[in-house]
């Protein structure tokens, strides 16, 4: 089992186990409007949207703690600019209409919660060492310029101005002045404070074992402490939400876990810090409100395996070290890994699996990013029947489209 949190520094979260402030385990009740299976980003800010703005009496449903799969383990990053690559042309529109959503989100969920949530502005850095880099680098600058994403391409020089931090031999990099960032822990711990504010029933160390189908419809959830009737049942179990046993075959989704390790640097008026987030070929770079550099992330294709490996923090300390030395004389506070929800494709998938069932998953990289888009289009759904333009192409039907095209 992954570790669920960072185990540093004070904050809203911030403990080893699940949510400091989290609140009380709440006990199942018999019937719910709508049930979310999954207390992690996705499913804590769908079930916020479903109460605040539908009026629904939700419940959700964590196997685990608050937060324990992925969403405890994330860097936060809001970075469209950043991840776009080749490939990734279809889900550009969503996560740019997401970004756009983000500063509403912000200011609902700060002020429903109470809790701030580091929300940051400073852009993204992209950065090339050595001629090979560099011309990769350009390659991406080019597709961006071409997608009509915000992006400036900087010399040397221009980039150590920027970050005196980094080391004197970068060759290049790009500036993506849109991408933002947040604490996730500060994010968690906001949403499960909204969640219970709305009225949402959090019920924790309780998976779901099944679903009650009713002629054809779900109708409810069998689980470890009971059975709860639903208007709708939501799945939102992220890496979990391709694994046999709670859906029919026929109803399969194509996700699998991606591990990741990540670590957190201790950085002091010494050691100096990076005023913005950095990305090189092998780490991204973090600073975060409370003084912490976080490095991220690895990507490993291994099931669910779980702990920190050495060659995984090698790796993240050599990658981090290989563009700014300073790293050298930080503490090393924290380790962790997570399991990335990653769909065949690696977009997220929005959709009616079956009359009563709906989908929410398949994040990737980009659950934090792309969280207020895909709350907002499962309450369009589940409350006024309809997915939204922007979030039509991320049904299960793309999936079957390739598959008799290849055929």
């Amino acid at each position: 089992m992954a570790q669920s949190a960072p185990p540093f520094a004070p904050s809203p979260i911030g403990q080893r186990r699940g949510l400091a402030e989290a609140g009380p385990a709440g006990a199942l009740p018999g019937r719910a409007d709508a049930v979310v299976v999954g207390g992690g980003l996705i499913g804590l800010a769908t079930a916020w949207r479903l109460a605040q703005r539908a009026g629904l009496a939700v419940t959700v449903l964590e196997r685990e703690t608050l937060g324990a799969g992925a969403s405890l383990a994330a860097t936060g990053m809001l970075a469209p600019a950043a991840e776009h690559e080749p490939g990734s042309d279809m889900l550009l529109p969503l996560a740019l209409e997401s970004l756009a959503r983000w500063p509403g989100f912000r200011d609902d969920l700060q002020a429903a919660s109470g809790h701030d949530i580091d929300y940051r502005t400073d852009g993204t850095l992209v950065l090339a060492i050595g001629r090979d880099e560099v011309e990769r680098l350009r390659f991406r600058y080019e597709l961006q310029r071409r997608s009509g994403v915000a992006a400036a391409w900087l010399a040397g020089p221009e980039v150590r101005r920027r970050e005196p931090c980094l080391r004197p031999s970068i060759a290049a990099g790009v500036h993506c002045p849109l991408d933002h960032q947040v604490d996730p822990r500060r994010v968690m711990g906001a949403l499960a404070a909204a969640c219970r504010a709305a009225g949402v029933t959090i019920v924790e160390s309780c998976a779901a074992t099944g679903l009650d189908w009713t002629g054809g419809r779900v109708t409810g959830l069998h689980t470890e402490q009971g059975t709860i009737a639903a208007g709708t049942v939501i799945l939102a179990s992220g890496a979990w939400s391709g694994e046999s046993g709670l859906l029919p075959d026929h109803l399969s989704l194509p996700v699998r876990p991606l591990k990741g390790q990540s670590l957190a640097l201790r950085t002091t008026r010494r050691t100096g810090t990076l005023s913005g987030m950095v990305w090189t070929e092998q780490v991204h770079m973090a600073p975060k409100g409370d003084g912490h550099l976080i490095v991220g992330a690895t990507v490993e294709d291994c099931g669910f395996q779980p702990g920190v490996t050495a060659g995984g923090l090698y790796a993240l300390l050599e990658g981090a070290r290989r563009v700014m030395p300073g790293i050298e004389e930080m503490a090393v506070e924290a380790v962790w890994s997570g399991y990335r929800p990653t769909s065949d494709d690696d977009a997220p998938i929005i959709d009616t699996l079956a009359p009563g069932l709906v989908a929410a998953t398949g994040h990737h990289r980009n659950g934090y990013l792309l969280a207020p888009v895909t709350a907002d289009a499962v309450a369009d759904l589940v409350a006024g029947g309809a997915l939204p333009d922007v979030a039509r192409p991320f049904t299960l039907a793309r999936f079957r489209r390739d598959a008799r095209a290849s055929a």
